[in-house]
Formats: C-alpha cells, sequence, structure tokens
C-alpha cells in the first residue's frame, strides 16, 4: 500500500508521514526531500513556485512511488499535491494509493507555520497555496481534520478510531 499525504504548508504532513509510517513500519519520504535546490532557493526568495518549476519536482516522487509499487513495499509519502493535475500526475498509472487530504482554517495553518524555525518555506507563500488549492473531494480523498492530535489521525487512516 502507498499513502499519500497531501495539504498545503503547515498542515501537518510531515508529523503525520512520520507517525504513520513508524506504525506501519515502512519508509516515509517527503517531497521536500525531492526538490532542486533552486526551487527551494525560490520559495526561501518568497516567490512561488510555477508549474514548470514543479513537473520534475512531481515527476521524481512520481518515480519513487512507481519504485515503491514495484517493490511490493508499503511507503508513505507526503505532498502538497495542491491541483488535480498534480494528482493526476503523481497518481499516473499507480492503482491502490490511498490518498490523505489534511485541511485546516487558514489562521491555525499561519500560526503552525509561524512557529516553525529552520525551513526553506517563506509564510508569505501560505495563501497562494491556499489560493492554488483543488481540494479533492470525499471520494478521491480520506479527508482528516488537522486540529485533532497527529495520534488520532494515525488512528483514523488505519481505521482504529479511539473515540468512536
Amino acid at each position: 500500500m502507498i499513502y499519500l499525504i497531501m495539504g498545503v504548508s503547515g498542515s501537518g504532513k510531515t508529523t503525520l508521514g512520520e507517525l504513520l509510517a513508524s506504525r506501519l513500519g515502512c519508509r516515509f519520504d517527503d517531497a521536500d526531500t525531492f526538490h532542486s535546490q533552486a526551487n527551494k532557493d525560490k520559495m526561501a526568495q518568497g516567490i512561488a513556485l510555477s508549474d514548470e518549476d514543479r513537473w520534475p519536482w512531481l515527476d521524481a516522487i512520481h518515480a519513487a512511488m512507481q519504485q515503491a509499487r514495484a517493490e511490493g513495499t508499503t511507503r508513505v509519502f507526503a505532498c502538497s499535491a495542491l491541483k488535480q493535475v498534480y494528482r493526476d500526475r503523481l497518481l499516473d498509472g499507480l492503482e491502490g494509493v490511498r490518498l490523505l487530504f489534511l485541511k485546516g482554517s487558514p489562521e491555525l495553518l499561519a500560526e503552525r507555520i509561524g512557529k516553525r524555525r529552520g525551513h526553506f518555506f517563506d509564510p508569505k507563500l501560505l495563501q497562494s497555496q491556499l489560493d492554488t488549492l483543488e481540494a479533492p473531494g470525499n471520494l478521491d480523498a480520506q479527508v482528516l481534520d488537522v486540529r485533532k492530535p497527529p495520534e488520532q489521525l494515525v488512528d483514523e487512516v488505519l481505521g482504529h478510531d479511539r473515540s468512536a
């Protein structure tokens, strides 16, 4: 099984991805590690990436997902995947990928981003991500409320919601 965690910056993709991978005993790959240095430099300067900037990045993530599928391994990926066309590119030819959408209010997301230290993402870019976001429907993705503790979200993903 391949899990793809998506959402805007500050939604908790890395936190959830690391916890989920730990619980599943598998590898976690954060999309940030697939960015070119040029992309990271642009974002650090507060410059939003263009689609042309994103295509090689998305293709690298897709290749890693294909490799995991070919190996038959469970793997967790985190990627903003803001537009449907990005998700289509990431999922092209891949069966059985579970899409998890982290959803939160702009205020909470901004608060979280403001507390991060040492990350290349300029907090001023949050609004551009929110403007770009094409949220998947409930049939396409499991929607997760980022106000909940990460451990509870992992339980929801794995079907073991303790609050039920």
